[in-house]
This record gives structure tokens, sequence and C-alpha cells, in this order.
């Protein structure tokens, strides 16, 4: 027969054994549901905070008007294929004088029926500096060769058979180069024509000229410096 205060410190004894379990238990279901979105999460890739995405969050360069005007998928001019790293952006010239960003755009779209050849470009930058997007960024373009699977295409259309670039598109490839090359941390160097990757001549008056495409890349940079002096 217990007397009132062994049945009181029982009592107490089984209180906490109580509380004790329900603690536990309720931690262990905690750190379960935790584990297993965690998991999830990984799935996702909703984890990874990469430099890429802390370089685009601080890049100083406010991103150009861009239309976007996707192609449909297609074998012949968006396949789709994920465009996994970035280490150049390459100019391209139309060679198709006096035409805009849309006519070329609707090329592009219109080789899913013709078949006739494979070609595309992430942006076309038109006669009046229009951008026109035609393939999201991770995807690749059929541009340049055997450097689709690293690079991001831009085709500027021009006024004449020179293939130099009016002041609209120039001004619009600048800002577009310079906003793509802080997006993906590129430096002055990582700015290529098609010539540079296999020697077709293109874009044609920058190929002629190479002191225009020096001060190309030179105006890029200029614009990176003035606009990454503006956000200090």
């Amino acid at each position: 027969m217990l007397t009132k205060k062994q049945w009181l410190r029982k009592k107490r004894k089984k209180k906490y054994f109580m509380l004790f379990t329900i603690t536990s238990l309720t931690l262990f279901i905690l750190l379960m549901v935790l584990l297993m979105s965690v998991s999830v999460l990984k799935d996702m890739n909703i984890t990874k905070f990469s430099l890429i995405n802390f370089t685009r969050s601080a890049n100083p360069i406010a991103k150009p008007e861009i239309m976007e005007m996707f192609l449909t998928p297609n074998d012949y001019s968006r396949p789709q294929t994920p465009l996994k790293k970035v280490n150049s952006i390459v100019v391209h010239y139309t060679a198709n004088p006096k035409t805009g960003a849309e006519a070329n755009r609707n090329y592009f779209e219109n080789l899913r029926i013709s078949k006739e050849t494979s070609a595309s470009s992430h942006f076309v930058i038109g006669l009046k500096g229009e951008i026109i997007q035609c393939i999201p960024l991770d995807e690749i373009s059929f541009a340049s060769n055997n450097r689709n699977e690293d690079t991001i295409s831009i085709e500027c259309c021009h006024p004449d058979e020179t293939g130099k670039f009016n002041d609209s598109t120039y001004g619009s490839l600048i800002k577009l180069l310079a906003w793509l090359c802080k997006e993906y941390n590129l430096d002055r160097d990582d700015i290529i024509r098609h010539y540079d990757v296999n020697g077709k001549l293109c874009p044609l008056y920058y190929v002629e000229h190479e002191d225009a495409w020096e001060m190309l890349k030179n105006d890029v940079m200029a614009y990176i410096d003035e606009n990454a002096a503006k956000d200090k």
C-alpha cells in the first residue's frame, strides 16, 4: 500500500515520462519532415544558390527592353537542347540588307516547315534598335557551329551590303552585350564574332574593319564601367 507521498512521486514520474516521450516523438517527426523537405527541394534544384544567380541579382547593368517572341520548338531552329554554360557571346549579321528583326525571326520560325537548313539565334536586333528574343537563354541556338553549346548568339540587322550596323542597332547591341557580360560574368575577350569561330565573314563589316570591331568591344566595356560607377 503506497503512502500519499509515494503515490504523488510516482504520478509525477509518470507525467514526466509522458512529456519526455511526446517531446521526443515530436522532435523526431519534425526532423523527418525537415529531411524530406530538403530532399524534395534538392530534386527541384531550389537549394542550389549558385554564383551565377548571385551575379545576376547583383547586375548593375539594366536589362534592355526585349520582346520575347520564342520560336516554336522544332528540330531546325529550336531543338530545346540545354545550354549548360555560357563562355562567350557571338555577334552575327543577318547578311540580308534592309530586313528587320521580326522578318529574320520569322525566317527562323519558318524553318520548322521548310526544313531547308538549321539556323537560329537567341536575339535579333532590328534597324530601329528593337531587340527580339527568339530562344530562351537556357537553350542552345543554331548560330555558331561548334560553339553552339557554350555561347549566346546575337544577329544584327543592317541597312546595306557593307554590313555596318546603323546607330540604333549599334546602340542596342552595346546595351545587350553589356547586360549579358555582367549576367554571365564575361569579359571583353568573351565577345567574339562568328568569324572567330570558323572563319566565316560574319559580321562582314566588323571582319573587314578590325578597328571597328575593337571599338565596339571598347564601347561595351565603357558602358559597363559607366553604369557600374553609377551603381556605387
